[in-house]
């Protein structure tokens, strides 16, 4: 889709140096059609996802994949491959895949496949935006169920009808205009607790989404416009970790679902296993997740999902931009990631998990 372009006069008193239009939500939507089997799909895996969190459906949440995607065949590669295991295991487990599209930054850094879908810092977002839609219908038409981190509010329109699950972010969970966002999305949205592992933004942020609000944001159309929600009632808690250290222990579940209760909301969370619960290190969130399947076998109430990062090829290497010739098919330029072979051993253990808490009920 060619993009209009304007290059600002050298004598302007401005620091932007261009404007670039995108074409509107609308149009890209009809560019690149989520067709009736697609959407009712959505449909059905976003109300699984929201029985589960409400505790109406036993089945454990899992969402797992990449820590971001740079490479759509790899990514397509690794659900093909996965996808018989999460059939296998669907009675027990409700399998997402993490199709991370955006990708925020403490500091500098290539920022994910919708602003530099080339890897060559172009950030050509049109090209991205038309990628990381395509990659995420043509998931769907697999069967294979997406979750990604919304990280610009202005951009969700271009992708959210093809999504499950979302997440907001560590750095963004304070963010007025990201909890406003959240109140108008028709789908399940996990909140992050901050990166210092502060837990009462995210649950203030819970609270905010499940309101109604008015707020300014674009259209169908790409027109900015005032709208207005009902609010989602389906966001949740996600505890990631913090710099101070792990917060996925029995404690740790116990003091957020209370204090969920003080806050009159539902007393269920999901864990990320990866982030500042390992250390970024995928070993240790295969530990983290071992564990984790064996307190859902205990009973332990409040766990309705769990997240890790999975990809093709186990740990991570270094992007040289506009060198992508250079990479290891399959493996993280983000994050640290644990192979298939684990992610598949990791579901089989959560799903042990979920078989023996049944039988002790």
């Amino acid at each position: 889709m060619p993009a209009e372009a304007t290059t600002l006069a050298p004598t302007a008193p401005s620091r932007l140096l261009r404007s670039t239009r995108l074409p509107s939500p609308a149009g890209l939507r009809a560019a690149i059609p989520a067709d009736p089997d697609v959407r009712a799909f959505v449909d059905a895996s976003r109300s699984a996802t929201a029985a589960i969190l409400h505790g109406t459906d036993d089945r454990l949440l899992v969402i797992i994949g990449p820590c971001s995607v740079h490479d759509p065949a790899a990514a397509l590669e690794y659900a093909d491959r996965l996808l018989p295991t999460t059939r296998e295991l669907a009675d027990r487990l409700h399998v997402v895949l993490r199709c991370y599209v955006e990708k925020p930054r403490t500091a500098l850094g290539w920022q994910g496949l919708v602003n530099d879908p080339g890897l060559d810092g172009g950030q050509d977002i049109d090209r991205g935006l038309t990628v990381s839609r395509r990659l995420l219908r043509d998931l769907a038409r697999r069967g294979m169920p997406t979750a990604t981190e919304f990280v610009d509010p202005l951009l969700t329109g271009y992708l959210a009808d093809l999504v499950t699950w979302a997440a907001i972010g560590a750095r963004t969970a304070q963010s007025p205009a990201h909890r406003q966002l959240c109140s108008a999305l028709d789908l399940p949205v996990g909140i992050k607790n901050t990166t210092a592992g502060n837990i009462g933004p995210a649950v203030d942020a819970v609270r905010v989404a499940a309101d109604p609000q008015t707020f300014s944001g674009l259209d169908a159309d790409g027109a900015v416009s005032v709208l207005s929600s009902a609010g989602n009632p389906d966001c949740h808690v996600i505890l990631r970790g913090g710099d101070d250290g792990p917060n996925y222990s029995t404690a740790d579940v116990a003091a957020t679902t209370g204090l969920l209760r003080t806050s009159g909301l539902r007393p269920r969370l999901v864990v990320d296993a990866s982030h500042g619960n390992s250390g970024k290190d995928h070993l240790r969130a295969e530990q983290v997740v071992a564990e984790l399947a064996v307190r859902v076998g205990d009973g332990e109430p409040g766990i309705a999902g769990v997240m890790v990062e999975s990809f093709l090829r186990s740990g991570r290497q270094d992007l040289v931009t506009g060198r992508p010739d250079l990479l290891d098919h399959g493996r993280s330029i983000t994050d640290s990631c644990s192979d298939l072979d684990a992610a598949r051993t990791m579901l089989r253990q959560l799903a042990d998990g979920v078989e023996r808490a049944r039988r002790h009920r």
